[in-house]
């Protein structure tokens, strides 16, 4: 478990602000394109595989460098990490202004991610430095786990305004002056920290995992097409040769980024799982709600935003709510009753007929937005619980790999299923119908697998490793 030292409540305020302000600032530039997707097409030239890669560029980076810059920001410093990503974020948001190719405006939202995924894994082991475990680090990943629910629906709201108002660009431009402000901030009231015992750089594993996972995705997004074209079936293989290089380096290094015998430990385990499941269930059945509503139900871009937030601002609510819960529920049953109420949610979106009114989904999504906000908060506690001392950036980019990885997977799965049914209003909500039962069977897989990973009687960690007494 990681410990915190002694510091002035005013220092952890800060922190902690900052910390969620860069991981709001993430989330939005991340859901962004949801809202502007036609508009930002039609001026880079993008077609229609063009604008599939815009809205999965980000996540490229995004999931591909979280356990390498969660192991980076532990060793050199977490508040340099931290700023290095927003700076990244705010030159790259520039880029995305005045591209003038899709080619262009898809590799700024790559290195976007990069610069995210900095952002996010520091942002958590800052906070772990500064607040002690206990209450106080339950409000504190209540704050984060709000900013992350935050971003998801000021992104799409910020995108459509702007754009309404005055071009699809907007978002960025405000995006990377939130960075820089933010980013200046950080440098000047925010302590340099590190782990008192650096394992070193592990360039092999992480490139291998940044190539596994990044082949991994690219093979996602073009499956949505043609799941058996060569060009999928290639990078699959090749993703496969990656992460397979990826466990043995990890398994012989004296060093590894991530110590794979984690994976033995219950409570890194429920966590990974519970990201993992919060991925491939709501986050990803969310991030098609606003195309299905709009194609499927009618309804337009900044209303398809406004339903969103039915969902997204019910989870920032009790995200910071979550601090209240009973201390006799450990991270463990939070994680599961979440996913499971989740689950709950996610089905009551389903059932729908081409007469369904926009309001019919309402329900649901303030149901799932509840335990999202839930587990959001206790995600964002046990990833740096579950993790020896000082480690809590590395133990942030493996939860947060987790979760984008997993929303990458379900994303895919969600437009397979749905296009697969044609491309009428009424096959789009037969598709949709189809692919709420998935998603909501991911989340209860996933409540199951985290309910059984009950710690080891005084399980312990000793070494960097998990082991029991």
């Amino acid at each position: 478990m990681t410990t915190a030292p002694a510091t002035d409540p005013t220092a952890e305020r800060r922190v902690v602000a900052l910390a969620a302000a860069g991981t709001l600032i993430t989330l939005v530039a991340f859901t962004a394109p949801l809202a502007t997707l036609g508009a930002t097409g039609d001026a880079v030239g993008a077609g229609v595989e063009g604008r599939t890669w815009i809205l999965s560029s980000m996540s490229i980076g995004l999931t591909a460098a979280l356990l390498p810059a969660g192991a980076v920001a532990d060793d050199l410093g977490r508040r340099r990490t931290f700023v290095l990503g927003l700076l990244v974020q705010a030159l790259t948001a520039i880029v995305c202004v005045v591209a003038p190719t899709t080619l262009v405006f898809v590799l700024a939202r790559v290195a976007q991610g990069v610069g995210g995924a900095a952002t996010v894994a520091a942002s958590l082991g800052m906070i772990a430095h500064v607040v002690p475990a206990g209450p106080r680090r339950a409000a504190a990943s209540g704050v984060w786990g709000a900013a992350l629910g935050g971003g998801i629906a000021a992104g799409p709201l910020l995108a459509a305004a702007g754009d309404r108002w005055l071009r699809w660009w907007a978002v960025y431009v405000v995006l990377a002056v939130a960075a820089v402000v933010v980013g200046v901030l950080a440098t000047r009231l925010v302590a340099e920290s590190r782990t008192h015992a650096p394992r070193g750089l592990d360039l092999a594993g992480g490139t291998l995992l940044a190539g596994g996972v990044s082949a991994l995705l690219a093979a996602l997004v073009e499956g949505r097409r043609d799941p058996t074209a060569p060009t999928v079936l290639a990078l699959a293989a090749l993703a496969i040769l990656l992460l397979v290089g990826f466990v043995v380096v990890e398994r012989t290094s004296r060093a590894p980024m991530l110590d794979l015998a984690l994976l033995r430990h219950p409570p890194f385990l429920a966590a990974t799982v519970g990201g993992l499941a919060n991925g491939a269930g709501p986050i990803a059945l969310m991030a098609f709600l606003g195309i299905f509503s709009e194609q499927a139900l009618g309804v337009t871009p900044l209303a398809a935003a406004l339903l969103l937030l039915c969902w997204s601002g019910t989870s920032i609510v009790f995200s910071l709510l979550a601090r209240r819960l009973p201390a006799s529920w450990s991270g463990r049953h939070q994680l599961a009753a979440g996913l499971a109420v989740v689950g709950v949610g996610l089905l009551m979106l389903g059932w729908l007929s081409t007469s369904s009114g926009s309001g019919r989904l309402v329900p649901g999504l303030l149901v799932a937005g509840v335990a999202s906000g839930v587990l959001n908060a206790a995600l964002g506690r046990e990833a740096v619980a579950s993790v020896p001392d000082g480690r809590g950036s590395m133990g942030s980019g493996a939860n947060n790999t987790a979760r984008y990885l997993g929303s990458a997977v379900g994303v895919t799965v969600v437009a397979v299923v749905v296009a697969a049914h044609g491309s009428t209003p009424a096959d789009l909500v037969a598709g949709w119908n189809t692919a709420v039962l998935v998603v909501a069977g991911f989340a209860f897989a996933g409540a199951v697998v985290v309910a059984l990973a009950r710690p080891r009687r005084a399980s312990t960690m000793q070494g960097g490793t998990p082991s029991t007494r």
